[in-house]
């Protein structure tokens, strides 16, 4: 099961161990969002790890940063894309964004 995309899980895990961390995979290229692993953290933006492997590392190939970045660009892609995210998952938990 990936936690990112089985949102309604998420409630289920946090209900019966409310003080252990969650990994939350399925993020991104598997379909989750931002709103979706939001449910997995505790009030603050606390309790999680989310992963997305493919969406980062490979981000350079497909869409706005295929365009702004291409493959000669993939460190600078991998970057804008952890930036992204971290900036996803702060605004779906009503945190600050990342400096």
């Amino acid at each position: 099961m990936t936690v990112g995309t089985f949102p309604d899980e998420q409630r289920v895990l946090l209900a019966a161990m409310p003080t252990t961390p969650l990994l939350v995979p399925g993020y991104g290229a598997q379909g989750g969002t931002a709103a979706d692993c939001a449910k997995a953290f505790l009030p603050g933006g606390i309790g999680a790890v989310v992963n997305s492997s493919r969406g980062i590392t490979f981000a350079f190939r497909s869409g706005e940063h295929s365009e702004r970045f291409g493959e000669k660009r993939w460190r600078d892609s991998v970057a804008a894309a952890v930036r992204e995210m971290s900036d996803a998952l702060a605004a779906a938990n009503g945190v600050p964004k990342s400096t």
